[in-house]
């Protein structure tokens, strides 16, 4: 019950439950869906039932069985020794795309949040034209110019997630500019990459963590299609999205073709959006409830 102090003339009473961060579950969810991805690419490297890349025209189309527990493809691989391969690539092009985006796009977003006025918004302008055209495209784009392949598509979906850090570097600077450490580093004279380095990088990193979780599972989900549409990763090498495509053809032969490359990419792009949510939930004070 709230009363009135008589020495103090103010309002007491039970005081506010103490607040606490939300999203553990949906971060441990996530961390646990990621880990069988790396799980399956790290086992994959040493160790595969079949060979991922060869052809056995014996075993063509084989419902699962004891031997081959996930069945075979229209080549007569093992699609679960393909599964496991292809989880090498897809956190291959997630880790290199998200790397490139961070490079190109936290040191643009922090010089742009560092000198607000004429440069920041040229700048911020050349980034919102950069927005308007998506990773996926771009990544069809450089496909066409330069070649489908692996590379060519880290590449242009690295280039079209950067935009995105660029936003959140800007907006996290912004912020920290105004806080009196970096205003008494200023009037002290330090350069402006000291106080970049020193004061505004390790203060936004929270934010910059949960932006790669979040274009990790993007990026993921991009090669895949990139794949399906034969603008990815090129045959032999096992692919998740190459398994949709070739599997496609024989959807009323053999349906669980289809499933299972459909499960492992859900597994990984479900797993690090719930990672990403689970860590903006630890790191964003405006998502803390009360008790």
């Amino acid at each position: 019950m709230t009363t009135i102090d008589p020495r103090v003339g103010a309002l007491t009473g039970p005081r506010p439950a103490p607040r606490r961060r939300n999203g553990g579950g949906t971060l441990w969810a996530g961390c646990v869906l990621i880990g069988l991805v790396v799980l399956a690419a790290v086992l994959s490297a040493f160790w595969t039932p079949f060979d991922p890349e060869g052809v056995f025209p014996d075993s063509i189309l084989r419902s699962p069985d004891a031997a081959h527990l996930l069945g075979t493809d229209s080549f007569g691989r093992d699609v679960l020794s393909s599964i496991l391969r292809g989880a090498q690539i897809s956190l291959l092009v997630g880790t290199v795309a998200v790397g490139i985006a961070a490079v190109l796009g936290v040191p643009f977003g922090i010089v742009a949040g560092m000198n607000p006025g004429r440069l920041d918004q040229f700048m911020m302008r050349g980034n919102d034209i950069a927005l308007a055209f998506p990773a996926l495209l771009l990544a069809i784009i450089f496909g066409a110019i330069f070649g489908a392949g692996t590379v060519s598509a880290m590449v242009a979906l690295g280039i079209g997630t950067a935009p995105a850090f660029a936003l959140i570097a800007r907006s996290g600077t912004m912020q920290i500019m105004s806080r009196e450490y970096v205003q008494a580093a200023r009037a002290a004279g330090k350069s402006g990459l000291f106080i970049g380095v020193r004061h505004v990088l390790p203060n936004i990193s929270g934010m910059l963590i949960v932006q790669a979780s979040l274009s990790f599972g993007i990026a993921v989900l991009a090669e895949a299609a990139l794949s399906y549409l034969g603008l990815g990763t090129p045959p032999p090498t096992p692919s998740w999205g190459r398994m949709l495509q070739d599997a496609q053809g024989y959807l009323f032969i053999e349906p669980l073709l289809i499933v299972w490359p459909g499960i492992a990419i859900a597994i990984a792009v479900l797993g690090f959006n719930l990672l990403g949510d689970g860590l903006r939930d630890r790191f964003d004070p405006r998502m803390q409830v009360q008790r």
